[in-house]
């Protein structure tokens, strides 16, 4: 396939624009990605990106997102397969790095884009996997598990549970959540432990982001959330380290990827008594 030519006296790389959005869903879509055009919307609304157009139209996408003053993720980098070996990726990476400069950032990397991650000096830190499936049976929900309802008042303990586990300020990330996604919490002698969300995005649903102190607390987190889902498709991205992997096999939502997480300078580091299990959908984090 001929390729499509961008002028080489620019760097060529703008602004993401709403006007881009039914175009970089079609970007998407070629990459058999399952974002529906309200994802990039949510996504682009939340956060600053970059583009790339040749002709008149779009080829090229770059994404990140501030969390706090000190970090932020990156995430939604697209080339157009008629664009590739132009160096499109490169220019739209360093326009978002200059954008971010200062900050500490981390990605999730496919295995396209590592080399090029790797040469403008990130580092692996670990492991997503990746379960998604038509949810044949809701799982069962420990009862022992005091799971209930978020509530309006449940904000800020959700926020300052979010940053002790995530280790980034993401109340920007959390507002955005609440205002569209079903949420619970584990409360225990009036404190708030744990948190979950679900909400409407790619396929079906995807159930993150997942904060709670151990796996058994985590597991009650994710089946009342999936409980509402049975027969529709579910997906959750958890981090390999968390260790719910099996389990999420074992109730019916199989393994379908694994992808290394990097990162520009140091990453983000939790404080004890509160774990990231799940993330919110990979580009976020």
């Amino acid at each position: 396939m001929s390729g499509t030519m961008v002028e080489s006296g620019s760097s060529g790389v703008i602004a993401l624009t709403a006007d881009h959005l039914e175009q970089a869903h079609g970007l998407s879509q070629a990459l058999v990605w399952p974002y529906r055009v309200e994802d990039w919307k949510f996504a682009r609304d939340l956060g600053r990106g970059f583009a790339v157009e040749a002709e008149g139209k779009l080829v090229g996408t770059a994404l990140w997102w501030p969390y706090g003053e000190t970090f932020g993720t990156i995430g939604m980098i697209i080339v157009s397969s008629n664009a590739q070996r132009q160096g499109i990726g490169g220019r739209l990476m360093a326009a978002l790095l200059a954008d971010a400069a200062g900050r500490r950032l981390t990605l999730i990397s496919t295995k396209e884009g590592a080399p090029l991650y790797t040469r403008l000096g990130f580092k692996p830190f670990g492991f997503i996997t990746q379960h998604q499936s038509v949810l044949a049976k809701a799982p069962a929900i420990d009862a022992a598990v005091p799971v209930r309802a978020a509530q309006a008042d449940d904000r800020s303990a959700i926020e300052a549970l979010d940053e002790r586990a995530a280790g980034m300020d993401r109340r920007r990330l959390l507002a955005a959540l609440m205002g569209i996604a079903d949420t619970v919490v584990v409360e225990r002698e009036g404190e708030v432990v744990g948190y979950g969300c679900v909400r409407r995005w790619g396929r079906g649903v995807v159930i993150g982001p997942v904060i709670a102190r151990d796996q058994t607390d985590a597991r009650a987190i994710v089946a009342t959330l999936a409980a509402a889902h049975e027969g529709g498709f579910v997906r959750i991205d958890v981090t390999e380290a968390c260790g719910l992997a099996s389990w999420l096999v074992e109730i019916g939502l199989p393994q379908v990827d694994r992808a290394v997480v990097m990162a520009l300078g140091e990453p983000p580091q939790g404080m004890p008594g509160a774990t990231l299990f799940a993330l919110s959908n990979q580009s976020l984090g």
